[in-house]
Parts: structure tokens; C-alpha cells; sequence
């Protein structure tokens, strides 16, 4: 009875070290295998798998052959390589192994199996928004995929696809425009006035993909800062503004107060204060809201109603928006009054060259 219980745990002892000396504890065994997804743009469906792993310490390695299955089926040969690494294109297999061969072509060990779970993903980025800017979008969205699991955040992918206009929706045809790992994105060299769908997606370490963002629709614009406009009774010849010149084909243009074609001029009334005034019947005007903004960037959208023909007072942090007719149709446009002197007035504006476009900075689209 002594010497059967011996036997079994002699053979017991063997097993343990044809383990070791064929696994993953083998000096000749591929070490640290690990994988990286690569992602499509579609959770779930990347566009395949890096795998890496690190050369045995023996030296005996002379190629390594990939092993993967699926659905608990066999394992099948995936491809044989002389580099530490494979990429696996398409849809990666459940499960991953590697042999290391010698110089005859014999397997002699093998890595520990690693397992790919296509559906531990971060969720998806909530709050997106965004600040229309000069030929550029600044893009913005809370930092909940970080929270969510901060060990395994890496970084963000931001997409953007055309507008249709037409029917008010995100084309299909969606483009990476970049990644970061901060919880903005500036998007540059834009065309004015023409309108962008983006989106963005978390990555985690090993490459799952979240579900992507709401969509945000934003329309970069023109502006100006700083500009000085005399009140009509000081200097005449530069008391008007016109936020699109279309014979020049320019935007915000100082003028004489006398052009017909003017958008708005500044004059001092007789007790001194300095309203901005509607230079003609295709303009209308309201102040953008009761208190002061910080930034001309604050001004979102203007409104499809309140605008009027009458005049505004010029009050330092207030913002002002426009509704103007030219020769292609409505146009919207804001200005932020920055600073007033005795006979002039210095504000920042922006104009949105999207005919009936009233936004100035964008809101979510389907």
C-alpha cells in the first residue's frame, strides 16, 4: 500500500515537472505574452490584435508558432514567426498561445494562454460640447471613462464625419480626426462657415474601445478682437462695421458711417453714453443676455426671436447679437463690447458665413 502511494506521487511529482519544463515556467517558454487591440471605430469589432511576447532566456528559440481557438473548439495553428510578435488582423480569436521552436522545427515550450474579452469596455464619454472658434472647433466632454476606471484609461479617439444639411443629420462616413488623453480637442484648419458631426470614443491599456460620445454638431466661424469703431460725431470716416464685407469679400471691416451697405455704426447720444445702432432695415439686434459674458466664445446661438431694428447701449462685458440680410441670404453674428472711451468703442465679434446658421457656438445633433 506504501509503495502504490509512492507511485502515484512520484508520477504526480513528474507531471509537475513536464509542466515546468514545457509550460509557461520553461526557460524556453515565450514569456509575457500580452495583446493590444486596435480599434476600428466600432466597439466590439477592432481591427485586429498585436500580440507580443518576450524571447525565451534559453537561446534555443529559432521561430515561434501561434496558436488560437474560438468557441472552445482545438486549438489551430494562427502562423509562424522569427519576430517576438503577431498581428492578427480582423476579428481577433477568443484565446491566444505560443510554442517556441527549436532549430529542428520542435515545439519545446509554450506561453501561458491569454483570453480577449471584446466586451470590457470603458463607457462611453458623456457631456461633449463645444466652442466655435476661427477655423477651428475646440471640442470638450466630462472625464467619466477616466472615472469609471482610471488603471486602465488610456486614451480618447475623436471622429468626425460631413453634415447633410438637407435632411439634418451626420453623414456615415465617419474619419478619425485624432487621439489625446486629456478631456479636450482642438480641431483645426477648418473651413468657415462649413459645418462638422464629431464624436469620441475611450481606449482602455490593451485596446477595448467604449461606445462612442452623442454626436456635436459645430460650424466654425470668423471673428475679430479688439476692434476700435468712432462714434459717428467724432470721426465719421470710421464709425461704421460691416460683419461680412461682400464686395471686398473680407470680415469685420472698419468703415465710414456713411456706406450704404454698413451693418451697424456707434454714436454718442448727449449725455454721453455710446449705443450701437442697426445700419440699415436688413439688420435687427438684441442683447444677448441681462449680465455680462466673460468671452465672446459665450455666445452660443442667436435667437430666432426678440431682435429688433433699435439701438443698444455699448456696455462693457455685454454681448450683443445680429440678425443680417445680405446678398446669399441670413446671416447671424455677436459682438462683445470690451472697452468705451469718450468718442469710441472696442469690442470682439465673430459672423457666421453659414447662411441661416444661428449658431455661434453648437449644440447636439441626431
Amino acid at each position: 500500500m506504501n509503495m502504490v502511494r509512492w507511485i502515484a506521487f512520484g508520477s504526480l511529482m513528474f507531471a509537475a515537472a513536464c509542466d515546468d519544463l514545457l509550460g509557461p515556467n520553461s526557460p524556453d517558454a515565450p514569456a509575457n505574452l500580452t495583446y493590444q487591440l486596435i480599434p476600428s471605430g466600432s466597439p466590439g469589432s477592432p481591427l485586429g490584435v498585436l500580440l507580443t511576447w518576450d524571447i525565451p532566456r534559453s537561446g534555443r528559440a529559432n521561430a515561434f508558432n501561434v496558436y488560437a481557438r474560438s468557441n472552445g473548439n482545438g486549438w489551430a495553428l494562427r502562423a509562424t514567426t522569427t519576430s517576438p510578435s503577431f498581428h492578427d488582423s480582423g476579428t481577433p480569436e477568443q484565446q491566444y498561445y505560443v510554442a517556441t521552436r527549436d532549430e529542428n522545427g520542435d515545439e519545446i515550450a509554450q506561453s501561458r494562454t491569454v483570453t480577449i474579452d471584446l466586451q470590457a469596455n470603458l463607457p462611453a464619454p458623456q457631456g461633449i460640447g463645444s466652442v466655435s472658434l476661427n477655423g477651428a472647433i475646440q471640442l470638450y466632454w466630462n472625464a467619466n471613462s477616466v472615472a469609471a476606471s482610471a488603471g486602465t484609461f488610456d486614451h480618447y479617439l475623436v471622429y468626425s464625419a460631413a453634415y447633410d444639411a438637407t435632411r439634418g443629420v451626420c453623414t456615415s462616413n465617419w474619419l478619425q480626426e485624432g487621439s489625446t488623453v486629456s478631456d479636450g480637442f482642438l480641431v483645426g484648419n477648418l473651413t468657415n462657415g462649413v459645418s462638422t458631426c464629431y464624436a469620441v470614443s475611450a481606449v482602455t491599456h490593451d485596446g477595448h474601445e467604449s461606445q462612442w460620445s452623442e454626436a456635436r454638431l459645430d460650424t466654425p466661424r470668423p471673428d475679430g478682437h479688439n476692434v476700435m469703431v468712432y462714434a459717428r460725431t467724432s470721426r465719421p470716416d470710421s464709425s461704421g462695421f460691416l460683419f461680412a464685407d461682400e464686395p471686398a469679400k473680407t470680415f469685420g471691416v472698419v468703415a465710414s458711417g456713411l456706406r450704404a451697405d454698413l451693418d451697424v455704426y456707434v454714436e454718442r447720444h448727449p449725455d454721453g453714453t455710446m449705443w450701437i445702432t442697426p445700419a440699415r432695415a436688413g439688420v435687427t439686434m438684441a442683447l444677448y443676455s441681462s449680465t455680462p459674458v466673460s468671452d465672446l466664445t459665450a455666445v452660443d446661438r442667436a435667437p430666432s426671436t426678440t431682435l429688433v431694428a433699435g439701438a443698444y447701449q455699448a456696455m462693457p462685458g455685454y454681448a450683443y447679437v445680429f440678425r443680417t440680410q445680405k446678398t446669399t441670404g441670413v446671416h447671424f453674428a455677436a459682438l462683445r463690447v470690451a472697452y468705451i472711451a469718450s468718442d469710441y468703442v472696442v469690442f470682439d465679434w465673430s459672423y457666421q458665413p453659414a447662411v441661416g446658421n444661428p449658431e455661434l457656438n453648437q449644440v447636439p445633433v441626431r
